[in-house]
């Protein structure tokens, strides 16, 4: 078999219940992955496991291959996943008495030693990011079924695809080929049109994407693409997007490899298929990132509505009127949406939102001495006071955190279907992770008359999280209007647009093969996602605010 076809049926922890069964009866397919895991998804499972310490793992994942376990066997399609979260071994045993209650001979494989839990005392979960070569052991070794826990989402397809083509752990461009591969595919729908900057584009239909599938060769270059007949569409854009989103600068570390962003190449193959090639890689760096999730504290929050008139002073005696009760607490926030419009015909638009966040140690500094004072001023406060619902008793919340250990320091082990276990070996080779000096530009626009207008007139973004900080990938979608771009959108030109980036550090890098620029805001997260930090904890919108700021562009161009 020349072509290694992978597909992917789930993004995240809760994706679309049915995509396991489309993706199986909707094309051909060798391997079929699902990622479960983030950031906030650990902390979730570390939850579920201090309750029930056979609990840890993706419970929707057994609920999917009820339906479709049978199919994956008919059509000889194998599946790896990363829903094994804190339990690889506990969702391996579920998987196997699943097939045997189903009557289908399944042999089942998990990857497990990602679990530094002791290493880190006081956190609710501390895992490594484990590389592919586990998977490709298991694979290797006859496994219908893989289980992981905490491996990096690129590792589902660099494991099938080491497995399949016989990839050594120095081979680094077909390894990097794959990590691109990936990454573009671990966040399902996201690469078929789901999410995507210019959803309105010409007649596409991007109401149900199909999931996306990548056609992998032994030389590591791959085509991406989706199963005939469904929703979405694959372009170079939706691609770039989804390659911008995570990451940061031209190395992109992993455990197998260091994936040169840099050198990625994109060209539309056709209807819905893109090729990826050029991808060159570059030994891992000696350290393998851990994430670790701890409970932060107690929060709780209220939304006070404020309508009509004097939106201002009714947000000054409110908050003047619960600081009494706010003078312990040991994180205070009040965020004012002017969501309010003048003169308007529902109540709804003539209404702004007040947003008070309190965060403490203590649950009853933020439950009860929170809820008491925002409710007895129902009558004793502003012209039209009501809230968008009471505050509760105060819920823990999360932090996220990050470290990096010696990979000698970890052992991954393979465990087979036989119950044999494997020791897989760190890489041989490594190489400490240096930023890539920055790129000559070309030569910017000639002058000519412009036009203030909203960047995403001209740019695409994507943004996501990564621990504290955020990342927002920038694109062009022209040779001229990457010209501009490259140009005008300096940090310090990011700064102006995004006001809450002006006292952060912001690193920008440029991806000339992509068109595209990388900002990465740090701390604009806080703790991270768990600990909701900011009305949009996770950054997802962040490019999407930035597109429509305002800023002179050439007419040429619009």
């Amino acid at each position: 078999m020349t072509v290694l076809r992978i597909g992917n049926a789930s993004g995240f922890y809760g994706d679309r219940f049915d995509a396991m069964r489309e993706m199986l009866t909707g094309g051909e397919l060798d391997v079929l992955t699902g990622d479960y895991l983030a950031e906030l998804t650990m902390l979730i499972l570390g939850r579920d496991r201090l309750k029930d310490p056979s609990a840890g793992y993706a419970r929707t994942f057994l609920r999917q291959l009820e339906e479709s376990l049978g199919l994956a066997h008919d059509r000889r399609v194998r599946i790896v996943t990363n829903a094994g979260g804190l339990n690889p071994a506990g969702l391996a045993d579920a998987v196997r008495k699943l097939a045997e209650r189903l009557g289908i001979p399944v042999r089942v494989a998990h990857v497990e030693g990602d679990d530094l839990g002791p290493r880190y005392p006081g956190s609710l979960t501390a895992h490594a990011y484990l590389g592919g070569f586990g998977v490709a052991a298991c694979l290797r070794e006859g496994a219908d079924v893989v289980v992981t826990g905490r491996v990096t989402d690129a590792a589902l397809v660099t494991g099938p695809a080491a497995a399949h083509f016989g990839w050594g752990p120095a081979e680094y461009d077909r390894l990097a080929g794959a990590v691109v591969a990936g990454h573009v595919l671990e966040c399902g729908t996201q690469a078929t049109g789901g999410n995507y900057a210019f959803f309105r584009d010409g007649s596409r239909d991007v109401r149900r994407p199909g999931f996306p599938l990548a056609e992998l060769h032994a030389d590591g270059t791959s085509v991406i693409t989706k199963h005939p007949g469904t929703g979405g569409f694959v372009d170079v854009g939706t691609v770039t997007a989804q390659l911008l989103y995570e990451t940061d600068g031209a190395r992109y570390a992993g455990p197998d490899v260091t994936t040169r962003l840099d050198t990625v190449r994109l060209t539309q193959d056709g209807p819905d298929r893109v090729r990826v090639e050029g991808v060159r890689g570059e030994a891992p760096p000696p350290t393998l990132k851990v994430g670790r999730s701890r409970l932060g504290g107690f929060r709780n929050e209220v939304v006070f509505v404020l309508t009509g008139l004097d939106i201002e002073a009714k947000a000054a005696l409110v908050r003047a009127q619960m600081e009494p009760a706010l003078a312990e607490v040991a994180d205070v926030r009040w965020e004012l949406a002017r969501t309010d419009r003048a003169d308007a015909d529902t109540e709804e638009t003539a209404s702004a939102l007040l947003r008070l966040v309190v965060r403490d140690p203590e649950q009853e500094a933020v439950g009860q001495a929170l809820s008491g004072a925002a409710v007895e001023l129902a009558l004793a406060s502003y012209p039209g006071f009501h809230v968008l619902a009471p505050p509760e008793k105060g819920s823990p919340y999360g932090v996220f955190e990050a470290d990096r250990v010696p990979r000698g320091e970890v052992q991954q082990v393979a465990v087979l279907p036989d119950g044999r276990r494997v020791a897989v070996p760190p890489a041989a080779d490594t190489l400490v992770l240096d930023d890539v000096p920055e790129p000559p530009l070309p030569e910017p626009l000639p002058p000519g008359p412009g036009r203030h207008a909203p960047l995403g007139l001209v740019a695409g973004a994507r943004s996501g999280d990564k621990g504290g900080n955020a990342n927002v990938g920038v694109w062009a979608r022209s040779d001229q209007a990457w010209r501009w771009l490259v140009h005008t959108l300096t940090v310090e030109r990011f700064r102006e647009l995004i006001p809450e980036s002006r006292e952060l550090p912001v690193t920008r890098h440029v991806l000339p093969r992509l068109r595209a620029l990388n900002f990465v805001v740090e701390g604009i997260l806080g703790a991270g996602v768990a600990s909701r930090h900011r009305f949009d904890p996770q950054a997802k919108a962040l490019g999407e605010w930035l597109r429509s700021r305002h800023l002179d562009i050439p007419e040429v161009l619009l």
